[in-house]
Order: structure tokens, then sequence, then C-alpha cells
């Protein structure tokens, strides 16, 4: 399960309860009432876990002088205070996050039942805390703040390893953030590198930046964390933690920027003006010449002009898949409508035929160029390809031609001769029945078979084949088949481009 594939938003406490249990309930309070208003977002609260105890060094405590030490040693909650705080985010919707800084803490986390466990900056290849994060088999989110690569490196594989779910948050530890080092560019960065991890953002932005947020938005991220705080007469907010006014500012920000970027897993096409006015600005078919019902649409007996009408054929929608025929007679420089044609759309076929060529190819392990046309000879039309046809892939062609040639189960090559190549063919996989000059073989893996020049010569495979075709250079019109209807037949040949992909 990817507990990352939606829209997050963390609300980072951190110490902003103050060590103070009515004052941290108002503020998870204040921030549920807010978020009862987005729906298609996962909420969650997080606390920071200490056991100062252990975590501040003896010589250290009480060290009033020190701001870290001053402020987790003031805001420090008891482990009862902690579960009325877990309690109250759960009544208002939240799920509930900790980070926890030491060992000690790891186990609270259970104790307390979190869904989530967070791995902060300063502790991002801290190796003992990490191996104690890992047992808790809970979805971990990970900040990478002044890592470097090769910690990252090391972080992600050692999660990967032990098949953690987890995602990595781009994040600058500055607070706040100044715009010019947040530096979302590395968002891409991490993208780029962990292909198959989420990308998520922690922000420490000046509270009232509703900007960068959209930019994020636009990089593809929908994984955010975010410092609250409440601000009141006795307890300031800090420079970067939002109000709730501030946060409610700040999701419709978000929001408003999820809206304007849209889906980017699919094609989106929903937008009825866009193609109605598109449509309007298209071509439209038009008799050439008076054609009678049953002719067969082609560029010798139509032409292309603006403006279209409602229901007629357009350029758009005339192609080498398509296949128009007449249903009625078409006066010369008339409209052809679409309720006028009976259509046959090719590409469906030439779809399935390159997904039994790649299966084929799949299935022998044989290692194709992943930038060659695919060439698909249906000699007789694309109806009887599977009994009369061919595909093949040219390599190279220069004074010397490589090509692989792919022969579907059941499948025949009708026969042909050449005037001035002479090839080899090597039997790659499958099986093979080679007839050359009325002498049969039957060839198996491995078998090698020179094809000289004025030879007749045709093959068949029962199972499926592939052969590797060596010869002189390929002479476009030095291949004559005894088929007068196959030399007569000038669209026998259909060129796929990019079908590695398909």
């Amino acid at each position: 399960m990817n507990y990352f594939d939606k829209k997050i938003v963390i609300l980072e406490m951190a110490n902003n309860h103050m060590g103070n249990i009515a004052h941290g309930i108002r503020l998870i309070e204040e921030f549920g009432k807010i978020i009862k208003e987005y729906n298609d977002i996962e909420f969650i609260f997080k606390l920071q876990f200490r056991e100062l105890d252990t975590f501040i060094h003896i010589d250290y405590k009480n060290r009033l002088d020190l701001k870290f030490i001053k402020r987790f040693e003031e805001t420090k909650l008891t482990k009862d205070e902690f579960k009325t705080l877990i309690q109250i985010m759960q009544d208002n919707g939240f799920k509930t996050m900790s980070t926890p800084f030491d060992n000690a803490s790891v186990p609270l986390v259970k104790e307390f039942g979190l869904d989530y466990v967070k791995i902060a900056s300063c502790s991002f290849g801290d190796w003992p805390l990490l191996e104690d994060i890992v047992k808790l088999n809970i979805p971990i989110i990970a900040s990478t703040a002044g890592a470097s690569t090769k910690t990252i490196d090391d972080v992600v594989s050692f999660l990967k390893h032990r098949d953690k779910n987890f995602m990595i948050m781009h994040c600058v530890g500055e607070y706040p953030t100044k715009p010019e080092f947040m530096n979302l560019s590395q968002i891409d960065f991490l993208k780029n590198r962990y292909k198959d991890i989420e990308i998520g953002l922690s922000t420490h932005e000046e509270p009232d930046n509703y900007e960068l947020v959209k930019m994020a938005v636009a990089k593809n991220v929908q994984v955010f964390e975010k410092h609250v705080g409440l601000p009141t007469e006795k307890y300031p907010i800090n420079a970067y933690s939002v109000s709730p006014v501030q946060f409610k500012n700040w999701l419709n920000s978000m929001q408003e920027a999820f809206i304007i970027c849209g889906n980017g897993k699919e094609r989106i096409l929903n937008n009825q003006k866009e193609l109605k006015t598109l449509q309007d600005l298209r071509r439209g078919v038009f008799a050439k010449r008076d054609l009678k019902v049953g002719e067969i649409l082609n560029y010798e007996n139509v032409y292309f002009a603006f403006p279209p009408e409602d229901g007629q054929l357009t350029a758009n929608e005339f192609s080498k898949y398509s296949e128009y025929k007449l249903t009625q007679d078409i006066k010369k420089d008339r409209q052809i409508y679409k309720n006028n044609l009976i259509s046959n759309n090719k590409k469906d076929k030439i779809l399935e035929i390159v997904k039994k060529v790649k299966s084929l190819i799949q299935k022998s392990n044989v290692v194709v160029p992943n930038e060659c046309e695919l060439e698909i000879s249906h000699h007789y039309g694309l109806d009887k390809f599977y009994e009369y046809g061919i595909c093949m892939i040219t390599v190279i062609n220069r004074d010397y031609c490589k090509k692989l040639i792919i022969v579907l189960p059941n499948q025949k090559h009708p026969e042909q001769y050449h005037k001035i190549k002479e090839e080899t063919f090597h039997l790659l996989y499958g099986d093979l029945r080679l007839v050359l000059d009325s002498e049969e073989k039957e060839c198996k893996i491995g078998d090698v078979n020179i094809v000289k020049p004025n030879v007749r010569h045709f093959f068949s495979s029962q199972n499926g084949a592939i052969i590797e075709e060596i010869s002189s250079t390929h002479i476009k019109d030095d291949s004559y088949y005894t088929d007068e209807a196959i030399m007569n037949n000038k669209n026998r040949k259909t060129i796929v481009r990019f079908w590695i992909d398909i």
C-alpha cells in the first residue's frame, strides 16, 4: 500500500504547545476547525519526542544561555500530557505523527499508536536512531536538509532494503528560509534521482508567503509540512510558524495551484468549449470530383478546405490508418459528412500486430535496438496479415545491411526474388520452413542459409520465428513477387515509429 499517493499536509506543532497543555489543546482545536473544509487532503498533526533526562548531556542541563536547551526544557510535557494532545488530534480529524530525536523516544511512537513517524533533517543519517525507527513498521517521512547526495543515497538504500513504506522531503534548515535559499529545483533533483519515491516539501518560509506553495505544486509535490502556532498575549508566534488565518490562506493558495495545474498523470480533454473551437478551425473534407457509392476516399478524389460544417469529416480524421467508403453519391465540391461513410480504422489492427511482435521478441530474448522503425508487410492487406505477411526491423542499411525479420505463428511470406541483393538468413529463434527454388528446408535455431540473386524464395513458421537477415545493401525496388497482385498493391507496407513504447 502506498500511503503517499494523495495530498497530505503535516502540521508541525514542535514546541508551540509552549509546555502548556491547555494552550496545546486550543491550538489543535483552532486548526481542526479549518481542515473540515478540505475533504480531499489528509491532515497530520506532528509532535516532537525527546527523553530530556538522557537526551541532554548532564553537563548541559539547565543551561538557559543555550537557546535550544532552554526551549526544550521550558516546554517539556509529561507522557500523560502527550497522550491528551494525541487524543485531541484524533478527535479533531487529524492523523498523528511524531519525530523522535533519540532512541529512548522511539518506543513512545508505538505505545501511543501513532500513524506516521518522522525523521528530522538533523537525524537523517543518524544510524543508531534509524535502526530503531525502522522497527516500528509504520510509514516514514524523512527530511533531507543539509544531507549530501551520498547520505541521501545511503538512507534511501537503507529504507528500501528493509522494505519500508517511506518518502523524503526537500527541506531547508533555516528558520525562516529566505526565498533565495529555498532552491525548489532540488525537488526536481530528488525526483529524477529517486524516481520511485514520493518527494515532498517541508517548508520554513515567511508565514505570509503564499506563492512558494504554488510553485511546489507545479513541480508535482503533494505532501507538505508546515509549522503552526497560535499567537496569544502570553505566547507570541515564532517567525516561521503560521497562525490559523495564515494557514487557511496558505491552504487556499495550495488548492488553487492544484486546480490550475490539473491532473498530470493522463491526457485530459474535457473542455468542451475548447474542443468546439478547435473543431471549427479545422479543414473539412470535400469531393474533388463527382463520387459514387462504394468509392474509397483517398488523396486523389478529395481535398481539404475551410470551414467545416457540423458532422463533416475533417482533415484531422483523414490518415493512413483510416479507410472511408461512401454510402451515397457526392457531387463535386460538396461536403463529405460522417453519416455518409462506412469507416474502417486500421490503427487498432496495427496496434494488435505491434503487441504480438513485441511479445514474440520478449519471449525470444533477442535484443532489438530502441530507435528502429517497425515495417509491417501486409502483402494482401491487413485483413490477411496473419496468413500472409511479416514484420521487419532494419538495424543498418549501408554497403551492407542487417534486418530482423519477425514471422508470427502460422504466417507465410509469399514467393519473391531479388535481382541485385544477396541475403543470408540466420535463424535466431523459433522454427522456419524455407523454400529456395522449390528446394524445401526445415531450419533449426542457428541454421544459416544463403539466398543468391534471382533465387525464388518463400518461408513460413508454425510457432513463430525471428530471422537475422544479413545482406548487401537493400534497394527499395529490388523485391519482385511472383504474384502480380502483390506487385500491384502499392499500399502493402505500414511503417510504425516509436513502437517500442506502445
